[in-house]
């Protein structure tokens, strides 16, 4: 079978048109429909419903747009492999990074891995642990930092960092008085939370359930500094990592009791094949980065 149809037939499963995945693939559009007939052709089977301007897939190419993904995937992957067994290398490292560790961890390593390998590129997405994990799983990144207590069997990891949550008040908040925090005079203050399906929010919305406590968000936004500037001003507390609070923001943090530990690995699909670019970047961050747990 000629893999090409496949990769039409996978940009429509996602773009949920003809015209959108001709641009994406940058083909005619006439092209992509005659190879999708052939492919039902070939199939006896019918893929996709065409009904006006709403195309979705049938039963029938809900099945094979699994498998579709694993043999492009498969294909890619050794389509890289032999190209560097002739000594060509793809050198690209695609890698997901959580937005708290992207602008306060990997910056320097990122850098200084740049300054090693200049012919290298680097194409970071920054996310939710969520998100990212589900990227790399589907293809879309060689590498992604997530959560190591919520790694699928389908995914290895190197351990990374290990990192206190820390409760963040205003400097005249009454908990800056205190040693540590209980959960539960943590919730009974309106908080300023990451949006969901970011590893902060998560740890926070597990907690909650733990305790059995409603959190009362008051503020929700993924900007660091805009999280620190309503904490600031007394509107709400948050937690955040150690690494996050610098010496002029003008914040207090306090331990969680019991103490909140939050182990972040690196990690990619044990499926697939390392290039040796992103073997070189999984050693330049075990080398530079991590941080002993």
């Amino acid at each position: 079978m000629d893999i090409k149809p496949l990769r039409y037939f996978i940009a429509i499963a996602k773009t949920e048109s003809f015209t959108k995945a001709a641009q994406q693939l940058s083909v005619a559009q006439p092209a992509v429909s005659m190879a999708i007939k052939k492919l039902e052709m070939d199939l006896g089977l019918t893929l996709i419903h065409r009904a006006d301007r709403n195309v979705g897939l049938t039963d029938e190419g809900k099945k094979l747009l699994i498998h579709a993904e694993k043999i492009i995937q498969a294909t890619d992957d050794a389509l890289l492999e032999m190209s560097e067994l002739k000594g060509l290398s793809q050198g690209e490292v695609r890698v997901g990074i959580p937005s708290m560790l992207g602008s306060y961890y990997f910056p320097p390593i990122l850098m200084a891995f740049h300054h090693k390998y200049p012919t290298i590129t680097l194409k970071v997405i920054e996310g939710g642990t969520w998100q990212l994990q589900k990227m790399l799983e589907n293809g879309e990144l060689d590498l992604s930092v997530i959560v190591a207590e919520t790694l699928p069997d389908g995914l290895e990891t190197q351990a990374l960092i290990r990192e206190e949550m820390l409760v963040t008040v205003a400097t005249d908040h009454p908990f800056s008085q205190l040693k540590s925090i209980s959960p539960e005079r943590f919730f009974d203050e309106e908080l300023v939370m990451f949006k969901e399906g970011y590893f902060h929010r998560r740890i926070v919305d597990k907690l909650a359930k733990d305790y059995h406590r409603t959190p009362k968000i008051g503020f929700e936004t993924n900007l660091i500094p805009l999280i620190k500037s309503i904490t600031q001003q007394g509107f709400g507390i948050s937690t955040l990592l150690a690494m996050v609070i610098e010496d002029d923001d003008e914040l207090i943090t306090r331990p969680f009791e019991p103490a909140i530990w939050l182990d972040l690995g690196i990690a990619w699909r044990k499926d697939s094949y390392l290039s040796k670019a992103n073997r070189a970047f999984l050693e330049f961050v075990s080398e530079h980065g991590r941080r002993e747990f």
